[in-house]
């Protein structure tokens, strides 16, 4: 589906992606991939393992090749020379690529000095990053000590080093503490307003609804649909959820609720769980003197407020427990 709002001409755009494509053997990555980034947005990419996301920022940051396709980067063409807008971009992977053996100071300094950065001003400015994330007191312990959060944060911090225009940020609050990643949650949302603009992956879509300006939901290498946030939720605006939980007897209580409240959309969750969703507001006292009459015990009602998620159901027929599962998956293995 194309875009749902027009490139800004006014502010232009920094990133201009068009049908990228990329095939590993018989396998297609990306198929026909094309979207832009606004400047100071922060731009959401979503979908679960496999869907093309760690390539699509591989072939933006110079990292790899596409087969075909067009990629402009801040003007500059990057098609045929991929690292042409390198210097312009900050990148942090899903796993830290800073060296162990290194304290965190020496870390910000060696990285900085990959950029040019002079012997004096990069020791300031590892200073200030330190002190921003809470790191100070360990700059001078060797990386390898760190904990996840620690380390997740330093190397953000190394992503940032150099104030690039571009930074592109691949899971970064997977595997870390709910203190670190509330943290890099705000300064993600403050970078924007500093002049950077975001290209960010996440398992997390409330973290994507919370975060970005627009997002894009990827599946299987194709992009399925892009727009804002506000556009995306629109369609869930006024919608009102109930989750009901019974005794073992969900089939049986979606098919008995569903003859008696035909305007209403009742959805088996699970063996114990119905999901209601209709246009006007949801009264239970109806809902439970039916289910009683019918000898199924309610143990649970719970409102709902329409997210994201739905959206991304809906949208990609992907459900949302399956990201969260992958997210859980590496928090275990980070």
């Amino acid at each position: 589906m194309p875009e749902m709002i027009s490139k800004d001409n006014n502010d232009g755009f920094l990133i201009d992606a068009v049908k990228l494509t990329k095939k590993f053997g018989d396998i297609t990555a990306l198929d026909e991939v094309s979207f832009f980034l606004n400047k100071r947005e922060v731009f959401g990419f979503l979908g679960p393992n496999g869907a093309g996301k760690t390539t699509t920022i591989n072939i933006l940051t110079g990292l790899s090749r596409a087969d075909s396709g067009r990629i402009s980067v801040a003007g500059l063409d990057c098609t045929k020379n991929p690292k042409a807008a390198q210097h312009l971009i900050g990148i942090v992977p899903d796993e830290s690529n800073l060296y162990p053996e290194l304290t965190g100071f020496d870390n910000l300094c060696f990285c900085a000095s990959l950029y040019g950065i002079r012997k004096e001003e990069r020791k300031k400015r590892a200073a200030e990053l330190l002190d921003l994330f809470g790191l100070k007191q360990a700059g001078g312990r060797k990386f390898a000590g760190y904990s996840k959060g620690m380390k997740r944060k330093l190397t953000i911090a190394a992503g940032i080093i150099h104030h690039p225009q571009i930074l592109f940020l691949d899971e970064p609050t997977t595997g870390i503490d709910v203190a670190s990643a509330r943290q890099i949650r705000q300064l993600i949302s403050e970078l924007p307003e500093k002049g950077t603009t975001i290209f960010l992956t996440t398992h997390y879509i409330e973290e994507a609804e919370r975060l970005c300006d627009r997002i894009a939901f990827i599946v299987n290498g194709k992009i399925v649909r892009t727009d804002t946030v506000e556009n995306l939720l629109q369609p869930v605006k006024g919608k009102q959820i109930m989750l009901l939980s019974v005794q073992g007897a969900a089939g049986k209580a979606s098919a008995v609720l569903a003859d008696a409240f035909p305007d209403f959309n009742f959805q088996y969750v699970s063996t114990d769980q119905i999901r209601i969703e209709a246009g006007t507001d949801i009264h239970l006292a109806p809902f439970v003197r039916l289910l009683d009459e019918h000898g199924i015990e309610l143990n649970e009602a719970k409102r709902q407020v329409p997210t994201l998620e739905d959206i991304f159901v809906n949208v990609t027929g992907i459900e949302a427990k399956i990201l969260r599962k992958e997210s859980d998956k590496k928090r275990g293995q980070a």
